[in-house]
């Protein structure tokens, strides 16, 4: 890896290519009318919520007014499919203790997007006792945590106690790490940094540990052509101080790219045709990849920029241009 001397072109050109295919993919990512009821969280709110996430980032960070643009029309988007935050007060309404909804409506609320009903209800459902048992899976705890402050509730467990449960936290064996740990450590990171967002918040201990084995993690998911992981991990990469940048590393993912923009989650995209089977098989990955490139291409303005006494990227612990209003 090289210290923060990116390819500011071919980052761009991957954000650029990866929301043209995500806008064309709009009618994919459109919610059903049972939402509410049967239809699966997993294939309808979560790509949706994680469209909302990476765009907004995307939409405020990235130096191109162009792509911020494009970026800015998906997540609106995403906000116009909740129907103004209505939605979430339907899911927590069903389901008072699960906490999808939360985590959902807390990407909206960073925004400065509210449902005063959803407030509400999310303020009396998190000091309810059955809301506060403990979660076996701390990353995900983790992400309540962050949506917790998002919409300015009280987090309801201590966020440096959880974090050390984690696989990050915990500092594991590198050559033990399998694909679920190597995710597990991915979103612990995005979690405790939100996002790329506030990358001061990574320890130097933590971040001595990444910057020691991401080289050799990058190296045998490249080598697998899991190319979801090896965005995640060039994410994770790219918020470290100094960010190393790895050019072979990006230009196998640039290769992984189709013509279209799109990324397969592993080997090559789907032959069948099948739309439905090529969103599934690319939608997250291609997410992923524009989320990546961003944080990488950031990472080289500064780099290049060289220090100036603060986080180009932060200002007061927000994003250039976030309302004052957003938690």
């Amino acid at each position: 890896m090289t210290g923060g001397h990116g390819d500011p072109g071919l980052l761009d050109h991957m954000v650029e290519a990866s929301l043209g295919w995500l806008d064309g993919a709009r009618g994919s990512f459109r919610l059903p009318p049972d939402v509410t009821t049967d239809a699966d969280p997993n294939l309808t709110l979560k790509p949706l919520g994680e469209l909302a996430e990476l765009s907004q980032l995307i939409g405020a960070v990235h130096p191109r007014e162009e792509i911020r643009r494009t970026a800015r029309g998906l997540f609106a988007f995403a906000w116009n499919e909740t129907r103004d935050g209505e939605l979430f007060a339907e899911l927590i309404r069903g389901e008072p203790f699960a906490t999808y909804p939360v985590e959902l409506y807390g990407v909206f609320a960073r925004a400065g997007l509210r449902h005063a009903e959803a407030d509400e209800l999310v303020r009396t459902t998190t000091r309810l006792r059955g809301w506060r048992v403990a979660r076996e899976d701390h990353t995900r705890t983790l992400g309540v945590l962050n949506a917790e402050r998002r919409i300015g509730l009280r987090q309801h467990a201590d966020f440096a106690s959880v974090l050390a449960l984690t696989g990050l936290g915990r500092l594991p064996e590198p050559w033990a790490l399998d694909r679920k740990a190597a995710y597990g450590i991915t979103h612990d990171v995005f979690h405790l940094t939100d996002w790329g967002r506030d990358r001061q918040r990574l320890s130097p201990e933590l971040a001595g540990y990444l910057r020691l084995w991401l080289p050799s993690w990058l190296e045998n998911w490249l080598e697998e052509q899991l190319w979801d992981l090896v965005g995640e991990l060039l994410a994770v990469t790219a918020c470290l101080p100094k960010a190393p940048y790895d050019p072979v590393a990006w230009q196998r993912l640039a290769g992984a790219q189709a013509a279209d923009g799109s990324v397969p989650e592993m080997g090559a995209a789907p032959g069948s045709g099948d739309p439905d089977e090529m969103f599934t098989a690319c939608y997250h990955s291609t997410l992923v990849t524009a989320f990546a490139a961003t944080l990488a291409r950031i990472a080289a303005d500064e780099a290049e920029a060289g220090p100036r006494g603060g986080d180009p990227v932060l200002v007061g612990g927000r994003t250039p241009g976030e309302s004052e209003s957003a938690p």
